[in-house]
């Protein structure tokens, strides 16, 4: 997607959206009841009654769920909406595996994929990772003869990074750098070519302001986790969606992160149980204060699941300084938690179908702003989901 489609899609998405906000905003987790259960309750009563492995079936394609009105209308509309093409490939030189000894495998595809997709007019000269960690993706990208600096606020990652390097002949350059200090203008010049493969939320965008300023040549950005952003509040970045009517929250940013397909038996069983307690934990804290509203709890090391059920709640209570539970009837109230949650997951679906619009208006946002700074613009996939969900991948080359 490039040109006046990433402006006419991102309008029909922003749209789309806003007509919608009342059903993806409210998360099921902390609304006991949803605002769209009266509007819609063949619906609402349809996903309450199914189970646990049936939301768990659903949970990375909801659009393929043959659920009652208007889940379907807003499954095909998503998907449409949400359609991006694979971006172009070439080949890349072969290089020796000891490049990829010290990577996790998942990674080292996404690196091969990501580099696969980077052609541009005029071939980069100067590649600069951006949050580099150990430099790994410039080090692929520079092996062809291209110059190398890697930017990376961690010291530690810095020192082996550069071990690397020289261990594997590669010539690179690797500065101990916060992005986001004043300082990091003055690391960027016109020849280089920014590369950022998941860099997150804040990161990505300083990289975008500082890297336009700069007038580099080129720009390839997969941004990954949009809700690390300093404020409540996402602040838009082109003129489109700053004149566009929908706010959106640090919150509501968390939506398009929601699709998991890492995670092994053990760790969402974890999941399950930890939610599962604290949606047990949530119906007991509204009996202890008397009032029906949602209380935030923290992050718990996942030692608390060793606990009997009974501990967990009282030590919980007692942590956000609740009154003391007193007797209960325990095994009925961690049941009601499971039922709970597979009532969340399934009441989730119909959330999820705007995971993927709500991440493409944030891509397209940036996109458009680029456009705006003289970039051509080029928005498309660079790998399968099943690699990594965060699959979307901005190039941009200065006109």
């Amino acid at each position: 997607m490039h040109g006046d489609d990433l402006r006419s899609r991102f309008l029909a998405l922003d749209a789309f959206l806003v007509e919608h906000e009342h059903l993806w905003r409210p998360k099921p987790f902390t609304v006991r009841t949803l605002p769209w259960e009266g509007e819609h309750p063949v619906l609402a009563q349809w996903l309450r009654q199914r189970t646990l492995e049936d939301a768990e079936a659903a949970h990375n394609h909801p659009e393929q769920l043959e659920a009652p009105e208007p889940f379907r209308q807003i499954a095909a509309r998503s998907r449409i909406l949400s359609a991006v093409n694979p971006l172009p490939t070439h080949s890349l030189d072969a290089v020796s595996s000891r490049m990829s000894v010290d990577v996790p495998g998942r990674k080292w595809q996404q690196i091969e994929a990501f580099a696969r997709c980077l052609e541009f007019q005029q071939a980069p000269t100067h590649w600069l990772d951006w949050c580099a960690g150990k430099g790994h993706l410039g080090r692929r990208l520079a092996h062809s003869g291209a110059s190398l600096t890697c930017l990376e606020y961690d010291a530690a990652l810095v020192e082996a990074g550069s071990q690397l390097s020289r261990k594997l002949g590669t010539t690179a350059c690797h500065l101990h750098q916060d992005v986001m200090a004043d300082d990091t203008a003055s690391r960027l010049q016109a020849t280089h070519s920014p590369v950022a493969l998941h860099a997150c939320g804040d990161l990505h965008i300083r990289l975008m302001h500082l890297a336009s300023d700069a007038h580099c040549q080129h720009m390839a950005i997969a941004p990954c986790c949009y809700n690390r952003i300093a404020g409540e509040q996402y602040r838009p970045l082109s003129s489109d969606a700053q004149a566009s009517g929908l706010t959106v929250s640090v919150d509501d940013l968390g939506l398009p992160l929601s699709e998991t397909v890492t995670a092994g038996a053990r760790v969402r069983r974890q999941r399950d149980e930890s939610m599962a307690r604290r949606l047990a934990f949530d119906l007991l804290q509204r009996q202890l204060r008397g009032v029906d509203d949602y209380l935030p709890t923290p992050s718990l090391p996942s030692a608390w699941l060793a606990k009997p059920f009974a501990d967990y709640c009282r030590d919980l209570a007692s942590l956000k300084q609740l009154p003391a539970p007193g007797p209960q009837d325990w095994p009925t109230l961690e049941a009601n938690g499971w039922q709970r949650l597979a009532q969340v997951r399934n009441l989730e679906l119909l959330r999820n179908l705007f995971r993927r619009p709500l991440e493409l208006w944030l891509i397209l946002d940036r996109a458009l702003y680029l456009q705006e700074r003289d970039y051509q613009v080029r928005i498309g996939t660079f790998c399968d989901t099943q690699v990594t969900p965060r699959n979307m991948l901005i190039l941009a080359e200065r006109k």
